[in-house]
Parts: C-alpha cells; sequence; structure tokens
C-alpha cells in the first residue's frame, strides 16, 4: 500500500461519503456470504472500506464505484484466506492432553516416548519389551486415533471445514 494515500481533499472525501458509504449494506451481505461468520464479515467490510478510502484518490468518476468497491472487498478476502491458510491451526494443550489421554493405554506408551521425549523407535522397543515392528504399528494407530481426536476439536472450533 505505498502509493495509497489517506483522501485528504475534501471534496474527495465528501465524494467517497456520498458515493461509497450507501453501498455499505451490500457490501456487508457480500462479506457475509463469503465468511459465513458476521464478526469476520464486518472485519472485511472494514478492512475493504479502509483500503477504498486510501485509494479513492485512484477511482476514475464516473466509472462503476459498486464494482471497485466489490473487487476490493474480493481481494481483500482472498488476502486474508490465504493468510489463514498458511496459519497453522492450533489446539490448546489441554485439548492436546486430554486426546493423549484418551488413546488406549499401549498407544498412548508409544506416542509419548516417541514424539514426546524423543525415543528411537529402537529404544521405545527396548523400554516397553515389545519388537520394533509391534512399535511402529502402535505410533502409526496411535498417531492416528490422536489427528483423528485432534482433527475433531479443530472442526469443532470451525477452523477447517469438511
Amino acid at each position: 500500500m505505498s502509493d495509497a494515500q489517506p483522501v485528504e481533499d475534501p471534496d474527495l472525501r465528501h465524494s467517497f461519503e456520498e458515493e461509497a458509504l450507501p453501498l455499505l449494506p451490500g457490501l456487508y451481505r457480500a462479506a457475509l456470504r463469503l465468511t459465513r461468520n458476521p464478526a469476520d464479515a464486518e472485519d472485511l467490510v472494514q478492512e475493504a472500506y479502509l483500503r477504498a478510502y486510501r485509494s479513492f484518490h485512484q477511482f476514475t468518476p464516473g466509472t462503476n464505484l459498486k464494482a471497485w468497491l466489490y473487487r476490493i472487498l474480493t481481494n481483500q478476502f482472498i488476502n486474508t484466506y490465504r493468510k489463514k491458510q498458511r496459519e497453522p491451526q492450533t489446539v490448546p494443550d489441554e485439548e492436546v492432553r486430554a486426546a493423549l489421554e484418551a488413546l488406549p493405554e499401549t498407544y498412548r506408551a508409544a506416542v509419548l516416548l516417541a514424539d514426546v521425549e524423543g525415543f528411537s523407535y529402537k529404544e521405545i522397543a527396548e523400554i516397553l519389551e515389545i519388537p520394533m515392528g509391534t512399535v511402529m504399528s502402535r505410533l502409526h494407530r496411535g498417531r492416528k486415533a490422536l489427528e483423528k481426536a485432534l482433527w475433531e476439536k479443530v472442526r469443532e472450533r470451525g477452523l477447517v471445514r469438511d
């Protein structure tokens, strides 16, 4: 946004208020359809209007202001969505601990020794006095069960969609 300057010209500011603000309800409805969440829709519209206001000096009078605003809104949504996709989805530590504790004991021991304590498969086999193949099997099944439990928690929080 280096070339985007706030509207300092009182005439431009008045034009923005007169022409862009009446389009706010329609843009909010569009944002709500995109985000499926009222709070996110409000944030999206606010950011889009801020960007539009800062760039209003670049808008060509007589062209379609509504389309220009919708483009800004849509681009803002896409940029926000992409940023969220790059962020790791997290579950609070207590929920991870609860999911670990809910694992059957044989899986839980293998997962804790490998993923929390950092032991090798060979070391886990010695500690648990089981064959290395059994360690690998228990780790695989335990991790899958843990992944499923945590995926459900993330889904419940609305962090991912089906």
